[in-house]
């Protein structure tokens, strides 16, 4: 009886992973981008330019997977000495750390629409878990393209410290918002 229910169970998932589509992230259109408190005076802003990922959605199962890898050494400030500095050993250490990923764990719906994504964070060879919010999660087909193009609006936080990003602490701040505006393309040609 066990092998009926595991040929069963086998079957459902194999359907499932066939029924969901495949996006590929759109890399200009896809730039993570992080705040964090200066000295408690301001706000210092960043984006990265250079993403790549995948993206598994079955909607109507409500089921789903993300992947996204950020090439660490296209931080963006629009200060070349402080992006200087940002690559360094002091924060993101590009020579030896050149991505940080993000892979999901458990997506979840409210409705027909992507709400939250759970995953861990792989930043500096430290993973750690990371949750994120979903807001203005859209699916439609793209007037210029002419295929489907899923996107959405990803925001949580996280303390660089628990990735041994140190230096600075406390004047440049430790909670680090990250906020990641995402589209992606479906891989089936129209």
């Amino acid at each position: 009886m066990n092998r009926f229910i595991v040929a069963g169970l086998a079957g459902l998932v194999s359907t499932a992973a066939t029924a969901a589509d495949s996006y590929t992230l759109d890399s200009r259109h896809t730039f993570p981008s992080f705040e964090v408190s200066h000295l408690g005076f301001s706000t210092q802003r960043g984006r990265f330019n250079a993403t790549k990922g995948k993206i598994m959605l079955d909607r109507p199962a409500k089921l789903g997977s993300i992947e996204i890898t950020v090439d660490t050494a296209s931080v963006d400030t629009g200060l070349d000495k402080l992006e200087e500095h940002l690559r360094s050993a002091d924060f993101f250490n590009t020579a030896v750390h050149p991505t940080m990923t993000f892979k999901s764990t458990k997506v979840s719906f409210n409705g027909d629409a992507l709400a939250k994504v759970e995953g861990e964070i792989t930043l500096l060879g430290i993973t750690k878990p990371l949750s994120l919010n979903v807001s203005h999660f859209r699916c439609g087909i793209h007037p210029m393209l002419k295929r489907e193009v899923c996107g959405a609006d990803l925001a949580g936080s996280l303390k660089r410290s628990d990735f041994g990003m140190k230096y600075a602490l406390p004047a440049v701040g430790d909670e680090v918002k990250l906020m990641i505006q995402v589209e992606a393309v479906n891989d089936k040609a129209p």
